[in-house]
């Protein structure tokens, strides 16, 4: 009899542990996937073109809120838990809720579903989504390339579209955004590695991902996994680096699997030392010291400007910044709110007041936002909802504090400005020692 399997995911971790772990192994039986943190995922089908021949007609995706009556429904033996930035309350809970429907509740680990790549790898992980997680990658990937290496990028899955046709997808101009129709958290993500000269991967079939982008036709000496959502990384590391955010100060310690990258860690950075609370800063360090004292530690900061600091000085603004950072990553302190106090904002404007269609359910979902507006933009309903909102809300200006210019994607009615943010190292050690040492040990 083979086991029955429900995977908890949210289109991402959740596809990946199926691929390399349960796809083509005869002792399971997946018979559903759940969905939670992505909208619009529900209802459709994990496909059989992917789900390989033990599953012809695919394995169909269901609401996370289904998750008792299907285990009860199929007689469920194994529930995996498969998504990421979730506190150990939320995680606990849920295997509360398997457990009082019969089933066991389980935790795939590295060993089990981490590929091996043939070239030098190196993983660039977070405690929480919104960390400067990505940030950091540039920074890496900049660091290589001045050395003349080849640096091909893999970025955790966003497969929000037609999960055939993105098994596997390369991303080499701004012209392959258009062609895979990429969601605005995807070009936030791809889109400033194309416009440095890298190449970026991503998709749906991690291990297929990776033997491309090993080979990829433009060459590849050195591969980064560019993480997400605070999740582990997808392949076996030569080099990994963790981020960590002193403006929530212990959730390195208390989300998961946010605390697996901190132990994990070959170098742990300290980002936003200048906006963060010398407390918050001071937490993050003794939590470093007690879980990963060989870890090496840099300190850095997240400094901001802006392309037209008149749009805010003395201005009731709008403050715009990146969706999952504010909704799942509970980010309440993000790049706009430091613009508008830096640039001297008269008040940053509630647009709860003012939003429509899908960002009035985000708000009732995520209850916490507060005063921010979430970039959602998974499909093309919520990017109408998102500049309707905007034109509704009585501000004077507007903060667009996204990683890629929004204004590109969606109308914005009012004057406007732009926040930029880079990784920025203070003292020693740093990255470019870090990196150099790297190169000498796996590209001598």
């Amino acid at each position: 009899m083979r086991k029955k399997v429900i995977i908890i995911g949210a289109a991402g971790r959740d596809f990946h542990n199926f691929n390399t772990y349960y796809r083509d192994n005869d002792l399971y039986e997946v018979v559903a996937f759940t969905a939670a943190q992505i909208p619009d995922i529900a209802g459709r089908k994990y496909p059989a073109e992917l789900a390989g021949k033990l599953y012809p007609k695919g394995i169909p995706i269901y609401a996370e809120s289904d998750l008792t009556g299907l285990i009860r429904e199929h007689q469920v033996d194994d529930c995996v838990f498969s998504y990421s930035d979730v506190s150990y309350t939320k995680v606990m809970n849920l295997s509360a809720i398997v457990h009082s429907a019969g089933a066991n509740f389980i935790l795939l680990g590295p060993r089990d579903t981490m590929v091996k790549s043939v070239k030098p790898l190196i993983s660039v992980c977070a405690t929480r989504t919104g960390c400067g997680k990505s940030q950091t990658s540039r920074k890496v990937i900049e660091l290589l390339m001045a050395k003349g290496l080849k640096v091909v990028a893999i970025r955790h899955p966003m497969p929000y579209g037609d999960l055939v046709r993105q098994k596997v997808q390369r991303f080499a101009t701004l012209e392959d955004l258009a062609f895979h129709e990429c969601t605005i958290e995807e070009m936030e993500e791809y889109e400033p590695h194309v416009v440095r000269g890298n190449v970026i991967y991503a998709g749906v079939d991690y291990e297929a991902i990776l033997r491309a982008a090993e080979n990829d036709p433009d060459g590849c000496d050195v591969v980064v996994w560019d993480g997400g959502n605070n999740d582990f990384s997808f392949y076996k590391p030569d080099l990994s680096i963790t981020v960590t955010d002193p403006h929530r100060p212990g959730t390195e310690v208390s989300y998961f699997p946010g605390e697996v990258n901190l132990r994990t860690a070959d170098v742990v950075v300290i980002n936003k030392i200048d906006s963060a609370s010398p407390e918050g800063i001071q937490t993050v360090r003794e939590n470093i010291a007690r879980v990963n004292p060989k870890a090496t530690v840099v300190d850095a900061a997240s400094p901001i400007r802006v392309d037209d600091p008149s749009v805010i000085r003395g201005r009731k603004v709008l403050v715009i910044e990146d969706g999952p950072t504010l909704t799942h990553g509970e980010m309440k302190i993000g790049a706009g709110i430091v613009a508008a106090r830096k640039y001297g904002a008269a008040a940053c404007v509630d647009p709860r007041p003012y939003t429509v269609g899908k960002l009035s359910e985000t708000f009732r979902i995520y209850p916490n936002i507060g005063q921010l507006l979430p970039a959602m933009g998974y499909g093309d309903q919520q990017v109408k909802d998102l500049e309707a909102t905007i034109a509704r809300t009585e501000c004077e200006g507007v903060i667009v504090a996204t990683p890629i210019d929004l204004r590109r994607i969606v109308k914005i009615d009012k004057p406007s400005t732009r926040v930029y943010y880079d990784l920025q190292e203070i003292g020693d050690p740093n990255l470019s020692q870090i990196i150099d040492h790297f190169v000498k040990t796996h590209l001598p």
